[in-house]
């Protein structure tokens, strides 16, 4: 999905001629962390509320403050991810949008964000997760994607991330099916060092062990 299709256009946009309490105002009402700031309709970048909340007069425009912009942007033809890493990068609720002629076009939200990322990696369909922990060299998706289908399963979505203190790489995958014993044992029959799962039968248990725990006090 490319960034044009999750614009948002209902995020205000400041001017150079609005003042610090207008901007504290609009940040408030619609609980975001920054604003863009536009002249004729130009993206000349983003103030935060902390730069803002650091101002003593409340009347002081968006013009004497531009040494305070955070005058970063993406395009609106790059996916979606571009801006996760932007709004993490920046730290902020919202990510502008401006085209190759740096006209401003709009923003994209933290909300819409999250929404879309869940959609992206599988988190609205309900099955098994599993997380494994490997060598960088013994990482084949063939191999993982083989073990899981050979299950009657299919694999939703995969990730990896790097731990940084062993170098080891973290593989979490999310399957489309609840009960995951048997692709569990077919790893670990494959020396996969799997690290934690989440499943049906996991929760099953967990909530039979919580009862008997629970039944064992009543009796005391």
């Amino acid at each position: 999905m490319l960034t044009a299709e999750l614009i948002n256009t209902s995020i205000p946009r400041l001017q150079l001629q609005d003042t610090v309490s207008k901007a504290l105002r609009l940040i408030n009402d619609f609980r975001v962390t920054h604003l863009p700031v536009v002249s004729a309709d130009k993206y000349l970048g983003m103030i935060s509320e902390n730069d803002l909340l650091d101002k003593d007069d409340l009347k002081a425009t968006m013009e004497l403050l531009q040494d305070d912009f955070l005058r970063a942007s993406i395009k609106e033809n790059v996916h979606f991810l571009t801006a996760v890493n932007f709004s993490n990068q920046f730290e902020t609720t919202i990510v502008p949008i401006a085209n190759i002629n740096n006209d401003f076009v709009g923003v994209i939200t933290l909300p819409d964000l999250l929404k879309t990322l869940g959609n992206f990696s599988g988190a609205t369909e309900i099955g098994g997760i599993i997380v494994m922990e490997m060598e960088r060299v013994k990482f084949s998706i063939s191999e993982i994607s083989r073990i899981v289908e050979s299950n009657e399963a299919t694999l939703l979505h995969l990730n990896t991330t790097t731990n940084p203190d062993t170098g080891l790489l973290t593989v979490t995958l999310h399957l489309n099916k609840k009960e995951i014993s048997a692709i569990l044992a077919a790893f670990e029959r494959y020396e996969y060092d799997v690290i934690y799962d989440f499943s049906e039968e996991k929760f099953e248990d967990n909530i039979d062990i919580n009862y008997k725990h629970l039944m064992n006090y009543l009796d005391i």
